[in-house]
């Protein structure tokens, strides 16, 4: 045979307690411990062919092959995935995204969970789940949380993410408000390297965020949104707080993501349980019940700005397809 096959898909994860900066950047290790909701309406579908007749690896994200940095971050994972299935071919991969890339949403997330399970399975591998989540953690520490569904963490220091509750467990609603289609300016990986390098306030946000990590996940034990929310909220703007102190300052914030935030309050202030969380990007998230989740919506994509508003269920694990 000239070729194996596998397509995996993999969705989306918003953490409610954050992540930001490494405890062990060489082993791709998260300094904070992080809570986080995989989101049905948000996927990744990805098809790893490893091919005799190859002469370098390909990978094409949205039908653009990729080059340069984007590239050898695939190629790394597919190094590795040969090194361990002891294999000497190269790889065709074709991911496509259902939603914004690089911009604030997590596709490095869905995206690496995705390719983790694909590459691995392609190169004749069976690994358990939480070994592809190391797998995919080495690549973008987010992705880790990307191969489980529903309620996920991920421990300070820790090589792979393990799943907390289902989705059942709180069946709550994600609504995410886009500001832009486009790509945010910087990166994570950059954004992170510089708040840890020079921002005054990183030390503190190392500091307090597992205290708010500890909060977030008590409230959700006890399926309690206000709690819930505010700890969310603490954690976005305590992340966000320190990368303002950088050195330049990464503002990640657009005009329509301060109104956002405005009109999430003025829900809650009206009796409308929303609470917001922003990563780095412009995108406003808001979490809220089922039943409030078509006026939320509403009242979302009336802000000037706002080009589109999606609304999510707790998703599944990774999946591969037949």
């Amino acid at each position: 045979m000239t070729a194996t096959k596998a397509v995996a898909v993999a969705h989306s994860n918003i953490a409610l307690a954050k992540y930001w900066g490494k405890k062990d950047e060489a082993e791709n290790l998260p300094a904070v411990p992080s809570l986080s909701l995989t989101l049905a309406a948000l996927r990744t579908r990805t098809e790893v062919a490893f091919d005799d007749s190859l002469e370098r690896d390909v990978v094409l994200l949205g039908g653009a092959e990729l080059s340069e940095r984007p590239l050898e971050r695939v190629r790394d994972m597919l190094d590795k995935v040969r090194s361990l299935a002891g294999l000497q071919r190269f790889a065709r991969v074709e991911s496509q995204n259902d939603f914004p890339t690089a911009s604030g949403l997590a596709s490095s997330a869905s995206g690496f969970a995705a390719l983790a399970l694909a590459a691995t399975r392609a190169a004749g591998l069976e690994l358990p789940p939480a070994a592809v989540s190391a797998l995919a953690r080495e690549s973008s520490a987010s992705a880790a949380r990307s191969l489980f569904g529903g309620y996920v963490v991920l421990d300070a220091g820790a090589r792979r993410a393990e799943p907390l509750f289902s989705g059942s467990h709180f069946d709550l609603r994600m609504l995410v408000a886009l500001v832009t289609r486009g790509e945010k300016a910087t990166g994570s990986s950059e954004g992170m390297k510089l708040t840890a390098r020079t921002s005054p306030y990183y030390p503190a946000w190392v500091a307090e965020a597992p205290r708010v990590y500890e909060r977030a996940r008590a409230a959700l034990t006890a399926r309690d949104l206000p709690a819930l929310g505010e700890a969310m909220e603490q954690s976005a703007l305590m992340m966000h707080a320190s990368m303002l102190a950088a050195r330049p300052g990464l503002l990640y914030f657009a005009p329509a993501t301060l109104a956002l935030i405005a009109r999430v309050k003025e829900l809650r202030a009206g009796g409308v349980p929303a609470y917001f969380t922003i990563d780095a990007g412009p995108h406003v998230k808001v979490l809220t019940l089922p039943e409030r989740a078509a006026a939320v919506q509403s009242a979302l994509a009336e802000v000037p700005g706002v080009v589109d508003v999606l609304v999510s269920a707790p998703g599944p694990d990774a999946t591969l397809e037949p």
